[in-house]
């Protein structure tokens, strides 16, 4: 068996854009006829930019293979150009490619991807979502206004969810860290306590920031927020420096998460020899794909860390999120994009099922879906805006509204 042909999607995400602008899905096709799906997690440059990578590096170091070669697959990409060192462009685009060829290892063995990788520890996987609007919303005020929040926690409360994440700090700028001001600080304060009194002891907080803020900046925060017990704090500081986010998870008793702009194990393993987080985030469309995101996974047991796979794109992710979730006895929580519902659900032939706040593991061979190529051609990206972008003006200090004069 060997690998033949490869097909990329660039679909761009209908409103109301949970989970980006665009997502990018990669086809591999045996010399058999075996299928497998992808998808790339990569937002550096323009989407065709990364087909293009996609397409270059499957001519270069993966056509011809047997896709059961990951090891050496991986190891070419790695070493691409003279580099040997994780980057996260190159890692991206290797994700998907190396997520299809699992889809097709699986359906060649007719066996779950999970079964092939230590198999399955849970039949049913504890799930959260991020807090968005309301359909009827359009005025986005559930990131700004503490009480709209509250209630759509009692919605997400009410379909089962046992965890809900939100990131009420303030933007993320091209000059982060920096220290957090008095609004930043007040707003952060009054999402804790409205959500807290919202769902009471029925769901954990989950407080994201993006790496806005500096290493002291990021102790005000914390201490400010500590009261309420979130069950995680994070990337607080800036992702290139663990050395610096450990002062911030020695300083606080809100477990530190981060990784999700992280690629390979190298990065990862700085996190943990630093202490700088105890729970890892991976992106498996970034990491480097399904045995990097093991290897990662085996790593921060000796450390008892925990994973919570992350997901800001499209539900193959997810898939590949799910499937190393399940063999993976040091799982903690998995993010969903609210119940896989929408695009999310119409982008695949069969959507991810979810019950009462849980993923349900799949028991089909591979990843458990397939990409829905008609909807996929259907739905092109015609736009010029990256998947996510940051402010490229500094933050400038607001005082506290509330405070008096």
């Amino acid at each position: 068996m060997k690998l033949r042909d490869c097909e990329v999607f660039v679909v761009g995400n209908p409103p109301p854009y949970f989970g980006g602008r665009y997502f990018i899905f990669v086809k591999l096709v045996t010399d058999n006829g075996i299928t497998g799906y992808g998808e790339c997690y990569v937002a550096t440059v323009s989407p065709y930019v990364i087909a293009d990578i996609i397409k270059d590096i499957f001519g270069r170091h993966m056509q011809d293979m047997n896709p059961h070669q990951i090891e050496p697959m991986g190891r070419r990409v790695h070493g691409s150009g003279f580099t040997h060192r994780p980057d996260v462009t190159m890692m991206g685009a290797w994700s998907g490619l190396e997520m299809a060829c699992w889809d097709i290892i699986g359906k060649a063995a007719d066996q779950p991807v999970y079964h092939l990788i230590g198999g399955k520890v849970r039949d049913r996987l504890r799930s959260y979502t991020y807090i968005y609007p309301d359909a009827d919303d359009h005025s986005a005020s559930v990131y700004s206004d503490p009480d709209v929040a509250a209630n759509r926690a009692a919605s997400y409360l009410a379909d089962g969810f046992t965890a809900l994440k939100f990131d009420p700090a303030g933007p993320y700028t091209i000059y982060d860290g920096r220290q957090p001001d008095r609004e930043d600080l007040a707003r952060s304060v009054a999402f804790c306590r409205r959500l807290r009194e919202a769902v009471g002891d029925k769901a954990d907080l989950l407080f994201g920031t993006h790496g806005q803020f500096s290493v002291s900046g990021a102790k005000r925060l914390a201490k400010a927020i500590e009261p309420y017990d979130p069950l995680w704090f994070e990337e607080p500081t800036p992702p290139d420096m663990p050395e610096r986010m450990a002062e911030v998870a020695a300083a606080t008793s809100i477990p530190v998460a981060t990784g999700e702009r992280l690629t390979t194990r190298f990065e990862f393993s700085r996190v943990l020899a630093h202490s700088a987080a105890s729970i890892l985030q991976m992106n498996l469309g970034r990491v480097g794909g399904i045995l990097e995101a093991k290897k990662i996974a085996a790593m921060a047991e000796t450390y008892y860390a925990q994973i919570a796979p992350h997901l800001y794109c499209g539900p193959l992710v997810g898939a590949a999120n799910i499937q190393i979730a399940a063999a993976s006895p040091n799982f903690l929580i998995l993010e969903s994009i609210e119940q896989w519902g929408g695009f999310h659900a119409e982008i695949l032939t069969t959507p991810i099922r979810m019950e009462a706040g849980y993923v349900i593991v799949p028991d089909a061979p591979g990843l458990g879906v397939e990409l829905n190529e008609d909807v996929a051609r259907q739905h092109p990206y015609n736009g010029d805006l990256l998947h996510l972008e940051m402010s490229p003006d500094p933050h400038d200090f607001q005082p506290n509204p509330k405070s008096e004069n």
